[in-house]
């Protein structure tokens, strides 16, 4: 039995990923997976991007959300269900749902991006705000399922969203057979475990490292302690890794198989977006942006030659694009 499935027999499985892959077909985008000689000459490794970017909904957070509506059962979807999202997850549940006819409850931030909320809003859920600062989502969300008999669809710390989210690392890893390490965005932790799940079974030899914000180093901290360890709301620009601490799934999957987490600083992700979007003509917003900011500010390991790096997502407000490009 490999490391892998050790890890996450009680959780996830390649064929888990394998039969979320079958069932997603019908509305999640294959990505492309593109390369650039300049950023592999600032950078100093072939690098291979998988776009989600261009992903529907412009993250690969549909992957998640929809393998997870497919798999209730019908008198389950009739109940409707109830997520909490600050936009990523929330367009993607909103989009899932209104292509399989589920209602839908989203719990949202008040400062959620506006990109973001207006995309949300083009499905037509209900979206029920909240302060971030002073109540809980989680427990927002568990009231309203309690209230109305709808069901909890959480935005990363599900078997169900994990092998959705490895369904990216699937895609690339059967197109780039030759990559050294896959490294990718930190924030709950669904996508670095659905992709750990996913390269560890195939190859159990390639090294996957995650990447998040400095101010919003909850996982770094954790795994620095042996256990999951909850920081204040981060402010950082990156809002999709804004999660305060690891879940409760992920973490054990993270904590087994990831070869390293680094840190990137709020000026290396601006930095980033700065050059994907001025050189590769490539839109990301922060979030999608941070593991590709590992690479190109050095943070790997040097003799990292071939890597696979997962950009994933796009939503970004245009105020956040401008600054970015004034280097403000």
């Amino acid at each position: 039995m490999s490391m892998a499935s050790t890890a996450t027999k009680q959780t996830v499985s390649l064929d888990d990923v394998l039969q979320a892959a079958e069932r997603i077909k019908a509305l999640a985008r294959k990505t492309p997976v593109l390369s650039s000689r300049l950023f592999d000459e600032a950078a100093g490794a072939r690098t291979r991007f998988k776009c989600e970017n261009f992903q529907r909904g412009g993250s690969f957070k549909i992957r998640g959300a929809l393998n997870f509506l497919m798999s209730l059962s019908e008198s389950e979807r009739k109940r409707g269900v109830v997520t909490y999202s600050s936009g990523n997850h929330a367009q993607a549940v909103a989009m899932a749902a209104a292509h399989l006819g589920v209602a839908a409850t989203i719990v949202m931030p008040t400062d959620a991006p506006k990109a973001k909320l207006e995309s949300t809003l083009a499905y037509r859920p209900k979206i029920v705000f909240f302060d971030r600062q002073r109540e809980n989502r989680e427990e927002i969300a568990r009231k309203i399922a309690d209230e109305t008999g709808a069901v909890v669809l959480p935005s990363y710390d599900h078997p169900w969203i994990i092998a959705g989210q490895g369904t990216a690392a699937l895609e690339m890893l059967r197109e780039e057979t030759e990559l050294q390490a896959l490294v990718v965005p930190l924030g709950g932790g669904g996508l670095l475990s659905g992709t750990l799940v996913v390269a560890k079974t195939l190859r159990p030899d390639i090294l996957v490292f995650g990447v998040e914000p400095a101010l919003a180093n909850d996982w770094y901290l954790s795994l620095e302690r042996g256990e999951r360890v909850e920081i204040p709301p981060p402010p950082t620009v990156a809002d999709g890794l804004r999660t305060p601490v690891p879940g409760q799934i992920t973490f054990p999957i993270v904590q087994a198989l990831v070869s390293g987490v680094f840190l990137v600083s709020e000026e290396e992700i601006k930095e980033t977006m700065r050059f994907l979007l001025t050189r590769l003509k490539i839109l990301t917003e922060p979030s999608g942006a941070v593991a590709a900011a590992a690479v190109l500010h050095g943070k790997l390991p040097s003799d990292m030659r071939s890597l696979g790096v997962i950009l994933s997502g796009g939503n970004v407000d245009l105020d956040i694009v401008s600054e970015v490009c004034r280097g403000a």
